[in-house]
């Protein structure tokens, strides 16, 4: 991912893009570049460095001059193949988020049982997860049935049950309440 973010910074500079679509055509050296496109051979050479770090343009001498050209294999990748490498990174992120989840569930309960509440409101909010699923999809319940499967989990059914609501993972009318999410 860190490579397809590269080339995209390298590209969201106008005149990379001015040098780059000037090397289609033929390849060239710096003094050519800096003439054709009214820059300072200075400002070409940083210019090309940053397209030849991203392997969008390849150089080799010849004689005296330096000659630079496009390197094809890297500009006809699709975005779908420079995306790719994020869905990896996604993944990645995924587990990582699965093991905090797992790990404040292990914090937090012990033989099925909440020790205690969380104060922070994101692993509380895992907690309050991880207790609906006790609850049926397109089930209702009364009041004192919700009453009795939080309490078999904690002491505080009253708190949980509100926090239930508050977060939107149980919805309550006319004391019945159903499983949202």
């Amino acid at each position: 991912m860190e490579d397809s973010i590269k080339l995209f910074k390298a590209l969201s500079d106008a005149s990379r893009v001015k040098i780059l679509n000037s090397l289609i055509d033929s390849p060239k050296y710096v003094e050519l570049l800096a003439e054709r496109l009214e820059l300072t051979p200075s400002t070409v050479s940083f210019h090309l460095k940053k397209l030849e770090e991203v392997g969008l343009v390849t150089k080799h001498k010849d004689q005296y001059y330096i000659i630079y050209e496009i390197c094809n294999e890297t500009l006809n990748q699709t975005l779908e193949n420079l995306l790719k490498s994020t869905h990896s990174q996604v993944a990645i992120e995924d587990a990582r988020e699965l093991e905090y989840r797992q790990k404040v569930i292990n914090s937090f309960f012990k033989f099925d049982k909440l020790k205690t509440i969380p104060v922070q409101r994101k692993k509380r909010l895992i907690i309050l997860e991880k207790i609906v699923e006790a609850f049926n999809f397109n089930k209702t319940y009364t009041e004192k049935e919700v009453n009795l499967i939080i309490a078999d989990i904690h002491d505080d059914f009253a708190t949980l049950r509100r926090e239930l609501i508050n977060e939107k993972l149980m919805h309550r009318e006319n004391g019945i309440y159903q499983r949202l999410k």
